[in-house]
Protein backbone atom coordinates (compact mmCIF):
# COMPACT_ATOMS: atom_id res chain seq x y z
CA UNK A 1 0.00 0.00 0.00
CA UNK A 2 1.40 3.40 -1.02
CA UNK A 3 0.48 6.58 0.84
CA UNK A 4 -0.58 9.41 -1.43
CA UNK A 5 2.16 12.02 -1.05
CA UNK A 6 4.36 13.88 -3.56
CA UNK A 7 7.29 11.62 -2.69
CA UNK A 8 5.32 8.55 -3.77
CA UNK A 9 3.78 9.83 -7.02
CA UNK A 10 6.37 8.09 -9.19
CA UNK A 11 5.66 4.80 -7.44
CA UNK A 12 1.90 5.15 -8.00
CA UNK A 13 1.93 6.12 -11.67
CA UNK A 14 0.82 3.37 -14.06
CA UNK A 15 -0.91 3.37 -17.47
CA UNK A 16 -4.22 2.87 -15.66
CA UNK A 17 -3.51 5.38 -12.86
CA UNK A 18 -2.43 8.74 -14.27
CA UNK A 19 -0.68 11.11 -11.86
CA UNK A 20 0.30 14.73 -12.43
CA UNK A 21 2.72 14.76 -15.34
CA UNK A 22 3.59 18.40 -14.68
CA UNK A 23 6.07 19.79 -12.17
CA UNK A 24 3.86 20.84 -9.27
CA UNK A 25 6.71 22.89 -7.78
CA UNK A 26 6.44 25.14 -10.84
CA UNK A 27 2.69 25.77 -10.33
CA UNK A 28 1.82 29.20 -8.98
CA UNK A 29 -1.46 30.14 -7.32
CA UNK A 30 -3.87 32.19 -9.41
CA UNK A 31 -7.20 31.05 -7.92
CA UNK A 32 -8.37 31.12 -4.30
CA UNK A 33 -11.27 28.74 -3.76
CA UNK A 34 -13.70 28.78 -0.83
CA UNK A 35 -15.46 25.48 -0.11
CA UNK A 36 -13.09 22.67 -1.04
CA UNK A 37 -15.35 19.64 -0.90
CA UNK A 38 -16.07 16.66 -3.10
CA UNK A 39 -17.77 18.62 -5.86
CA UNK A 40 -15.03 21.21 -6.31
CA UNK A 41 -12.41 18.47 -6.45
CA UNK A 42 -14.47 16.45 -8.96
CA UNK A 43 -15.15 19.47 -11.13
CA UNK A 44 -13.27 22.79 -11.20
CA UNK A 45 -9.99 21.38 -9.82
CA UNK A 46 -10.22 18.48 -12.28
CA UNK A 47 -10.53 20.81 -15.26
CA UNK A 48 -7.43 22.71 -14.15
CA UNK A 49 -5.52 19.46 -13.68
CA UNK A 50 -6.40 18.54 -17.27
CA UNK A 51 -5.00 21.86 -18.47
CA UNK A 52 -1.84 21.50 -16.42
CA UNK A 53 -1.32 18.01 -17.80
CA UNK A 54 -1.22 19.67 -21.24
CA UNK A 55 1.44 22.10 -20.02
CA UNK A 56 -1.05 24.97 -19.68
CA UNK A 57 -2.36 27.15 -16.85
CA UNK A 58 0.60 26.55 -14.55
CA UNK A 59 0.07 30.05 -13.13
CA UNK A 60 -3.53 29.20 -12.21
CA UNK A 61 -2.99 26.78 -9.33
CA UNK A 62 -5.62 26.65 -6.60
CA UNK A 63 -5.27 27.76 -3.00
CA UNK A 64 -8.16 26.18 -1.12
CA UNK A 65 -9.65 27.97 1.88
CA UNK A 66 -11.68 26.44 4.69
CA UNK A 67 -13.89 28.71 6.78
CA UNK A 68 -16.18 26.42 8.78
CA UNK A 69 -15.24 24.20 11.73
CA UNK A 70 -16.20 21.24 9.55
CA UNK A 71 -13.36 22.20 7.18
CA UNK A 72 -10.71 21.35 9.78
CA UNK A 73 -10.50 17.74 8.63
CA UNK A 74 -9.97 18.80 5.02
CA UNK A 75 -7.15 21.07 6.21
CA UNK A 76 -5.47 18.09 7.88
CA UNK A 77 -5.78 15.88 4.79
CA UNK A 78 -4.62 18.62 2.43
CA UNK A 79 -1.54 19.22 4.60
CA UNK A 80 -0.69 15.51 4.88
CA UNK A 81 -1.10 14.87 1.13
CA UNK A 82 0.13 18.26 -0.15
CA UNK A 83 -3.23 18.83 -1.84
CA UNK A 84 -3.14 15.56 -3.79
CA UNK A 85 -6.18 13.31 -4.01
CA UNK A 86 -7.55 10.48 -6.11
CA UNK A 87 -10.54 11.18 -8.35
CA UNK A 88 -12.42 8.05 -9.44
CA UNK A 89 -15.03 8.06 -12.19
CA UNK A 90 -17.55 5.25 -11.67
CA UNK A 91 -18.99 4.00 -14.95
CA UNK A 92 -22.36 2.21 -14.99
CA UNK A 93 -20.68 -0.97 -16.33
CA UNK A 94 -18.56 -1.24 -13.16
CA UNK A 95 -15.40 0.28 -14.59
CA UNK A 96 -13.54 2.61 -12.23
CA UNK A 97 -11.31 5.27 -13.82
CA UNK A 98 -8.83 6.75 -11.32
CA UNK A 99 -6.60 9.80 -11.64
CA UNK A 100 -4.47 11.61 -9.08
CA UNK A 101 -5.26 15.34 -9.21
CA UNK A 102 -2.58 17.91 -8.38
CA UNK A 103 -4.04 21.34 -9.17
CA UNK A 104 -4.66 22.30 -5.51
CA UNK A 105 -1.22 23.46 -4.41
CA UNK A 106 -2.08 25.29 -1.18
CA UNK A 107 -4.73 25.08 1.53
CA UNK A 108 -5.41 27.64 4.27
CA UNK A 109 -7.74 27.16 7.22
CA UNK A 110 -9.10 30.62 7.99
CA UNK A 111 -9.97 30.09 11.70
CA UNK A 112 -6.31 29.32 12.42
CA UNK A 113 -4.78 32.12 10.37
CA UNK A 114 -7.23 34.62 8.87
CA UNK A 115 -4.38 37.01 8.07
CA UNK A 116 -2.76 34.45 5.76
CA UNK A 117 -6.05 34.15 3.86
CA UNK A 118 -6.44 37.92 3.60
CA UNK A 119 -2.93 38.39 2.25
CA UNK A 120 -3.46 35.60 -0.26
CA UNK A 121 -6.61 37.40 -1.44
CA UNK A 122 -4.73 40.71 -1.63
CA UNK A 123 -1.83 39.18 -3.58
CA UNK A 124 -1.83 40.51 -7.18
CA UNK A 125 -1.21 36.93 -8.39
CA UNK A 126 -4.72 36.01 -7.19
CA UNK A 127 -6.96 36.86 -10.14
CA UNK A 128 -10.00 34.65 -9.47
CA UNK A 129 -11.81 33.83 -6.22
CA UNK A 130 -14.15 30.90 -6.79
CA UNK A 131 -16.95 29.64 -4.56
CA UNK A 132 -18.71 26.37 -3.82
CA UNK A 133 -20.22 27.43 -0.51
CA UNK A 134 -23.61 25.70 -1.12
CA UNK A 135 -26.98 27.23 -1.87
CA UNK A 136 -27.31 28.30 1.78
CA UNK A 137 -23.98 30.10 1.91
CA UNK A 138 -25.08 33.38 0.34
CA UNK A 139 -27.18 34.72 3.25
CA UNK A 140 -30.16 35.99 1.30
CA UNK A 141 -33.92 35.89 1.74
CA UNK A 142 -35.40 33.05 -0.32
CA UNK A 143 -38.37 35.08 -1.50
CA UNK A 144 -37.05 38.63 -1.91
CA UNK A 145 -33.47 37.74 -2.85
CA UNK A 146 -32.20 40.49 -0.53
CA UNK A 147 -29.06 40.10 1.56
CA UNK A 148 -29.69 38.99 5.15
CA UNK A 149 -27.28 40.84 7.42
CA UNK A 150 -28.84 39.33 10.56
CA UNK A 151 -26.82 36.12 10.24
CA UNK A 152 -24.69 36.05 13.42
CA UNK A 153 -21.43 35.49 11.57
CA UNK A 154 -22.16 38.26 9.09
CA UNK A 155 -23.22 40.64 11.86
CA UNK A 156 -20.00 39.92 13.77
CA UNK A 157 -17.89 40.57 10.68
CA UNK A 158 -19.57 43.95 10.25
CA UNK A 159 -18.49 45.13 13.70
CA UNK A 160 -15.75 47.81 13.50
CA UNK A 161 -12.30 46.26 13.71
CA UNK A 162 -13.60 42.68 13.53
CA UNK A 163 -11.25 39.95 12.34
CA UNK A 164 -13.14 38.45 9.37
CA UNK A 165 -14.48 34.95 9.88
CA UNK A 166 -17.10 34.49 7.15
CA UNK A 167 -16.63 34.21 3.40
CA UNK A 168 -18.20 37.67 3.09
CA UNK A 169 -15.86 39.24 5.61
CA UNK A 170 -12.75 37.62 4.15
CA UNK A 171 -13.48 38.30 0.48
CA UNK A 172 -14.55 41.90 1.05
CA UNK A 173 -11.53 42.64 3.25
CA UNK A 174 -9.32 41.13 0.55
CA UNK A 175 -10.93 43.47 -1.97
CA UNK A 176 -10.53 46.43 0.40
CA UNK A 177 -6.80 45.76 0.70
CA UNK A 178 -6.43 45.54 -3.07
CA UNK A 179 -8.29 48.82 -3.45
CA UNK A 180 -6.07 50.51 -0.87
CA UNK A 181 -2.92 49.19 -2.57
CA UNK A 182 -3.98 50.05 -6.10
CA UNK A 183 -4.29 46.38 -7.12
CA UNK A 184 -7.12 45.59 -9.56
CA UNK A 185 -9.89 43.46 -8.03
CA UNK A 186 -10.06 39.73 -8.60
CA UNK A 187 -13.05 38.13 -10.32
CA UNK A 188 -15.53 36.36 -8.03
CA UNK A 189 -16.71 33.15 -9.73
CA UNK A 190 -19.67 31.43 -8.09
CA UNK A 191 -20.07 27.72 -8.89
CA UNK A 192 -23.13 27.06 -6.73
CA UNK A 193 -26.58 25.85 -7.80
CA UNK A 194 -28.42 29.16 -7.64
CA UNK A 195 -30.25 30.81 -10.50
CA UNK A 196 -28.05 33.70 -11.64
CA UNK A 197 -25.33 32.64 -9.22
CA UNK A 198 -22.98 35.39 -10.35
CA UNK A 199 -25.70 38.00 -9.99
CA UNK A 200 -26.54 36.66 -6.54
CA UNK A 201 -22.88 36.82 -5.52
CA UNK A 202 -22.69 40.40 -6.82
CA UNK A 203 -25.78 41.41 -4.80
CA UNK A 204 -24.76 39.72 -1.57
CA UNK A 205 -21.06 40.59 -1.52
CA UNK A 206 -21.88 44.11 -2.73
CA UNK A 207 -24.47 44.51 0.03
CA UNK A 208 -21.98 43.36 2.66
CA UNK A 209 -19.38 45.79 1.31
CA UNK A 210 -21.88 48.69 1.38
CA UNK A 211 -22.83 47.92 4.97
CA UNK A 212 -19.18 47.91 5.93
CA UNK A 213 -18.29 51.06 3.96
CA UNK A 214 -20.55 52.70 1.35
CA UNK A 215 -17.55 53.83 -0.66
CA UNK A 216 -16.11 50.35 -0.74
CA UNK A 217 -19.50 48.97 -1.73
CA UNK A 218 -19.73 51.37 -4.66
CA UNK A 219 -16.20 50.40 -5.76
CA UNK A 220 -17.03 46.68 -5.59
CA UNK A 221 -20.19 47.14 -7.64
CA UNK A 222 -18.38 49.23 -10.24
CA UNK A 223 -15.20 47.18 -10.57
CA UNK A 224 -15.62 43.53 -9.55
CA UNK A 225 -16.76 40.97 -12.13
CA UNK A 226 -19.15 38.24 -11.01
CA UNK A 227 -19.61 35.83 -13.96
CA UNK A 228 -22.46 33.31 -13.87
CA UNK A 229 -21.87 29.60 -14.33
CA UNK A 230 -23.64 26.26 -14.60
CA UNK A 231 -21.82 23.27 -13.10
CA UNK A 232 -22.87 19.64 -13.25
CA UNK A 233 -21.45 16.37 -11.99
CA UNK A 234 -23.11 14.00 -9.51
CA UNK A 235 -20.63 13.63 -6.67
CA UNK A 236 -21.75 11.59 -3.66
CA UNK A 237 -20.16 11.78 -0.22
CA UNK A 238 -16.97 9.71 -0.01
CA UNK A 239 -17.47 6.66 2.22
CA UNK A 240 -15.08 4.37 4.08
CA UNK A 241 -16.06 1.67 1.59
CA UNK A 242 -14.81 3.95 -1.20
CA UNK A 243 -11.49 4.40 0.60
CA UNK A 244 -11.09 0.65 1.13
CA UNK A 245 -12.03 -0.19 -2.46
CA UNK A 246 -9.65 2.41 -3.90
CA UNK A 247 -6.87 1.01 -1.72
CA UNK A 248 -7.66 -2.55 -2.85
CA UNK A 249 -7.97 -1.76 -6.56
CA UNK A 250 -5.18 0.77 -6.99
CA UNK A 251 -2.88 0.36 -4.01
CA UNK A 252 -3.40 3.96 -2.85
CA UNK A 253 -3.83 4.97 0.76
CA UNK A 254 -5.81 8.20 0.29
CA UNK A 255 -7.45 9.79 3.32
CA UNK A 256 -10.07 11.63 1.25
CA UNK A 257 -10.53 10.48 -2.35
CA UNK A 258 -13.44 11.66 -4.47
CA UNK A 259 -15.82 9.45 -6.43
CA UNK A 260 -18.25 10.68 -9.07
CA UNK A 261 -20.14 9.86 -12.25
CA UNK A 262 -18.38 10.10 -15.65
CA UNK A 263 -20.62 12.94 -16.88
CA UNK A 264 -19.39 16.49 -16.38
CA UNK A 265 -20.46 19.87 -17.72
CA UNK A 266 -19.39 23.45 -17.05
CA UNK A 267 -20.96 26.43 -18.80
CA UNK A 268 -19.24 29.69 -17.90
CA UNK A 269 -19.93 33.32 -18.69
CA UNK A 270 -16.72 34.59 -20.25
CA UNK A 271 -16.16 37.71 -18.12
CA UNK A 272 -12.73 37.79 -16.47
CA UNK A 273 -11.01 41.21 -16.50
CA UNK A 274 -7.73 39.83 -15.13
CA UNK A 275 -7.75 36.79 -17.38
CA UNK A 276 -8.61 33.14 -16.82
CA UNK A 277 -7.23 29.69 -17.60
CA UNK A 278 -7.89 28.47 -21.18
CA UNK A 279 -10.90 26.48 -19.96
CA UNK A 280 -12.28 26.03 -23.46
CA UNK A 281 -9.34 23.76 -24.29
CA UNK A 282 -10.68 21.11 -21.90
CA UNK A 283 -14.37 21.24 -22.72
CA UNK A 284 -15.73 24.15 -20.70
CA UNK A 285 -18.45 25.98 -22.66
CA UNK A 286 -17.59 29.69 -22.60
CA UNK A 287 -20.69 31.71 -23.44
CA UNK A 288 -22.16 35.19 -23.25
CA UNK A 289 -25.38 34.02 -21.58
CA UNK A 290 -25.43 31.14 -19.09
CA UNK A 291 -29.10 31.45 -18.13
CA UNK A 292 -30.66 28.91 -20.57
CA UNK A 293 -28.20 26.21 -19.46
CA UNK A 294 -28.48 27.19 -15.83
CA UNK A 295 -32.29 27.01 -15.76
CA UNK A 296 -32.19 23.69 -17.63
CA UNK A 297 -29.96 22.19 -14.97
CA UNK A 298 -31.71 23.71 -11.94
CA UNK A 299 -35.25 22.92 -13.09
CA UNK A 300 -34.60 19.51 -14.63
CA UNK A 301 -31.66 17.89 -12.84
CA UNK A 302 -31.73 19.59 -9.43
CA UNK A 303 -35.51 19.76 -9.14
CA UNK A 304 -35.76 16.13 -10.29
CA UNK A 305 -33.40 15.09 -7.52
CA UNK A 306 -35.93 16.63 -5.12
CA UNK A 307 -38.75 14.85 -6.95
CA UNK A 308 -36.90 11.58 -6.42
CA UNK A 309 -35.61 11.88 -2.88
CA UNK A 310 -38.56 12.53 -0.53
CA UNK A 311 -40.92 10.17 -2.30
CA UNK A 312 -38.13 7.63 -2.63
CA UNK A 313 -37.26 7.81 1.06
CA UNK A 314 -40.89 7.49 2.12
CA UNK A 315 -41.28 4.49 -0.19
CA UNK A 316 -38.35 2.77 1.51
CA UNK A 317 -35.45 3.51 -0.83
CA UNK A 318 -32.11 4.63 0.60
CA UNK A 319 -29.97 4.77 -2.57
CA UNK A 320 -30.81 7.07 -5.47
CA UNK A 321 -30.14 4.52 -8.19
CA UNK A 322 -32.57 2.01 -6.67
CA UNK A 323 -35.38 4.56 -6.79
CA UNK A 324 -34.46 5.81 -10.28
CA UNK A 325 -34.43 2.26 -11.63
CA UNK A 326 -37.99 1.71 -10.38
CA UNK A 327 -40.23 2.18 -13.47
CA UNK A 328 -42.83 4.03 -11.39
CA UNK A 329 -40.30 6.61 -10.21
CA UNK A 330 -38.72 6.90 -13.67
CA UNK A 331 -42.18 7.65 -15.11
CA UNK A 332 -42.76 10.29 -12.48
CA UNK A 333 -39.40 11.99 -13.09
CA UNK A 334 -39.88 12.09 -16.84
CA UNK A 335 -43.45 13.32 -16.45
CA UNK A 336 -42.36 16.13 -14.11
CA UNK A 337 -39.57 17.19 -16.45
CA UNK A 338 -41.70 17.06 -19.60
CA UNK A 339 -44.96 18.51 -18.30
CA UNK A 340 -43.83 21.05 -15.72
CA UNK A 341 -40.06 21.63 -15.79
CA UNK A 342 -39.44 21.98 -19.53
CA UNK A 343 -42.33 24.38 -20.30
CA UNK A 344 -40.63 26.98 -18.07
CA UNK A 345 -37.43 26.91 -20.16
CA UNK A 346 -36.31 28.84 -23.19
CA UNK A 347 -34.53 26.91 -25.98
CA UNK A 348 -31.06 25.83 -24.87
CA UNK A 349 -28.41 26.21 -27.60
CA UNK A 350 -27.03 22.87 -28.70
CA UNK A 351 -29.19 20.79 -26.33
CA UNK A 352 -31.87 18.25 -27.26
CA UNK A 353 -34.06 18.55 -24.17
CA UNK A 354 -35.85 15.23 -24.71
CA UNK A 355 -32.51 13.42 -24.88
CA UNK A 356 -31.30 15.42 -21.85
CA UNK A 357 -34.31 14.33 -19.77
CA UNK A 358 -33.75 10.65 -20.53
CA UNK A 359 -30.03 11.03 -19.94
CA UNK A 360 -30.76 12.40 -16.46
CA UNK A 361 -32.77 9.33 -15.51
CA UNK A 362 -29.93 7.14 -16.78
CA UNK A 363 -27.43 9.14 -14.72
CA UNK A 364 -29.57 8.87 -11.61
CA UNK A 365 -29.75 5.10 -12.23
CA UNK A 366 -25.96 4.57 -12.19
CA UNK A 367 -25.60 1.90 -9.50
CA UNK A 368 -21.84 2.40 -9.22
CA UNK A 369 -22.19 5.95 -7.93
CA UNK A 370 -24.30 4.83 -4.94
CA UNK A 371 -25.58 8.31 -4.22
CA UNK A 372 -27.73 8.31 -1.11
CA UNK A 373 -31.32 9.47 -0.87
CA UNK A 374 -30.41 11.16 2.42
CA UNK A 375 -27.82 13.39 0.71
CA UNK A 376 -30.44 14.54 -1.78
CA UNK A 377 -32.92 15.24 1.03
CA UNK A 378 -30.46 17.36 3.03
CA UNK A 379 -30.78 21.15 3.31
CA UNK A 380 -34.14 21.17 1.57
CA UNK A 381 -34.96 24.68 2.80
CA UNK A 382 -32.03 25.95 0.73
CA UNK A 383 -32.96 23.86 -2.32
CA UNK A 384 -36.71 23.67 -2.90
CA UNK A 385 -37.17 27.48 -2.88
CA UNK A 386 -34.40 27.90 -5.46
CA UNK A 387 -35.01 24.88 -7.69
CA UNK A 388 -38.70 23.95 -7.58
CA UNK A 389 -40.68 26.95 -6.33
CA UNK A 390 -39.62 29.00 -9.41
CA UNK A 391 -41.04 26.22 -11.62
CA UNK A 392 -44.33 26.35 -9.74
CA UNK A 393 -44.51 30.13 -9.96
CA UNK A 394 -43.71 30.22 -13.68
CA UNK A 395 -46.36 27.61 -14.48
CA UNK A 396 -49.02 29.24 -12.33
CA UNK A 397 -48.32 32.59 -13.99
CA UNK A 398 -48.78 30.95 -17.40
CA UNK A 399 -51.98 29.17 -16.34
CA UNK A 400 -50.33 25.74 -16.52
CA UNK A 401 -50.77 22.74 -14.23
CA UNK A 402 -48.49 22.19 -11.21
CA UNK A 403 -49.85 18.86 -9.96
CA UNK A 404 -46.52 17.03 -10.00
CA UNK A 405 -44.49 19.90 -8.53
CA UNK A 406 -47.07 20.31 -5.78
CA UNK A 407 -46.75 16.61 -5.01
CA UNK A 408 -43.00 17.04 -4.53
CA UNK A 409 -43.56 19.87 -2.06
CA UNK A 410 -46.14 17.70 -0.26
CA UNK A 411 -43.59 14.89 -0.10
CA UNK A 412 -41.08 17.26 1.50
CA UNK A 413 -43.74 18.32 4.01
CA UNK A 414 -44.51 14.67 4.81
CA UNK A 415 -40.79 13.80 5.05
CA UNK A 416 -40.24 16.77 7.38
CA UNK A 417 -42.53 15.14 9.95
CA UNK A 418 -39.46 13.08 10.81
CA UNK A 419 -41.09 9.64 10.70
CA UNK A 420 -41.26 7.40 7.63
CA UNK A 421 -44.12 5.18 6.46
CA UNK A 422 -42.84 2.31 8.56
CA UNK A 423 -42.83 4.46 11.69
CA UNK A 424 -39.04 4.73 11.77
CA UNK A 425 -37.42 8.08 12.66
CA UNK A 426 -35.95 10.23 9.87
CA UNK A 427 -32.86 12.31 10.59
CA UNK A 428 -33.71 15.71 9.10
CA UNK A 429 -30.53 17.51 8.00
CA UNK A 430 -31.49 21.13 7.46
CA UNK A 431 -30.58 24.47 9.01
CA UNK A 432 -34.31 24.91 9.75
CA UNK A 433 -34.86 21.32 10.89
CA UNK A 434 -36.40 22.06 14.31
CA UNK A 435 -38.80 24.64 12.94
CA UNK A 436 -39.79 22.59 9.88
CA UNK A 437 -40.46 19.42 11.86
CA UNK A 438 -42.52 21.24 14.47
CA UNK A 439 -44.72 22.78 11.77
CA UNK A 440 -44.94 19.58 9.70
CA UNK A 441 -46.25 17.67 12.69
CA UNK A 442 -49.29 19.98 12.87
CA UNK A 443 -50.35 19.47 9.25
CA UNK A 444 -52.68 16.51 9.80
CA UNK A 445 -54.92 19.00 11.60
CA UNK A 446 -53.85 22.06 9.58
CA UNK A 447 -52.90 20.78 6.12
CA UNK A 448 -51.54 24.10 4.80
CA UNK A 449 -49.35 24.79 7.83
CA UNK A 450 -46.09 23.79 6.13
CA UNK A 451 -46.52 25.93 3.03
CA UNK A 452 -47.54 29.04 4.96
CA UNK A 453 -43.83 29.66 5.55
CA UNK A 454 -43.64 32.78 3.41
CA UNK A 455 -39.84 32.94 3.66
CA UNK A 456 -39.77 29.64 1.72
CA UNK A 457 -42.94 29.70 -0.40
CA UNK A 458 -44.04 33.32 -0.61
CA UNK A 459 -47.82 33.42 -1.11
CA UNK A 460 -48.29 29.95 -2.62
CA UNK A 461 -50.50 28.91 0.30
CA UNK A 462 -53.08 31.42 -0.95
CA UNK A 463 -53.12 30.20 -4.57
CA UNK A 464 -55.73 27.48 -5.28
CA UNK A 465 -53.84 26.47 -8.41
CA UNK A 466 -51.14 25.19 -6.07
CA UNK A 467 -53.05 24.30 -2.91
CA UNK A 468 -55.63 22.06 -4.60
CA UNK A 469 -53.10 19.51 -5.93
CA UNK A 470 -50.87 20.01 -2.87
CA UNK A 471 -53.65 19.09 -0.44
CA UNK A 472 -54.67 16.09 -2.54
CA UNK A 473 -51.09 14.82 -2.61
CA UNK A 474 -50.56 15.37 1.11
CA UNK A 475 -53.78 13.50 1.89
CA UNK A 476 -52.63 10.55 -0.24
CA UNK A 477 -49.24 10.52 1.45
CA UNK A 478 -50.88 10.32 4.86
CA UNK A 479 -53.61 7.88 3.83
CA UNK A 480 -52.06 5.47 1.31
CA UNK A 481 -48.37 6.39 1.00
CA UNK A 482 -45.85 7.50 -1.62
CA UNK A 483 -46.18 4.63 -4.09
CA UNK A 484 -49.94 4.88 -4.24
CA UNK A 485 -49.68 8.63 -4.80
CA UNK A 486 -47.33 8.10 -7.75
CA UNK A 487 -49.55 5.39 -9.17
CA UNK A 488 -52.40 7.90 -9.17
CA UNK A 489 -50.29 10.68 -10.71
CA UNK A 490 -48.51 8.63 -13.40
CA UNK A 491 -50.45 5.42 -14.05
CA UNK A 492 -48.71 2.53 -15.80
CA UNK A 493 -48.72 3.11 -19.53
CA UNK A 494 -47.98 6.83 -19.27
CA UNK A 495 -44.64 8.50 -20.07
Amino acid sequence: MTTLTPAHLADLATPTLPTPAYDRSAVRTGIVHFGVGGFHRAHQAMYLDRLMSEGKALDWGICGVGVLPSDARMAEVMAAQDGLYTLVLKDPDGTWEPRVIGSIVEYLYAPDDPEAVLEKLADPATRIVSLTITEGGYSFNQVTGEFDATDPGVAADLEPGAVPRTVFGLVVEGLARRRARGVPPFTVMSCDNIQGNGDMARRTFGAFARLRDPGLGAWVEANVAFPCSMVDRITPVTTDDDRREIAARFGIEDAWPVVCEPFTQWVLEDRFPLGRPPYGDVGVQLVDDVEPYELMKLRLLNASHQALCYLGYLAGYRLAHDAAQDPLFARFLLAYMEREGTPTLEPVPGIDLDAYRHELVARFSNAEVRDTIARLCAESSDRIPKWLVPVIRANLAAGRDVTLSAAVVAAWARYAEGVDEQGEPIEIVDRLADRLTAVARTQREDPLAFVRADDLFGDLAADPGFTTPYLAALEDLHRVGARALLERLVPDGEG
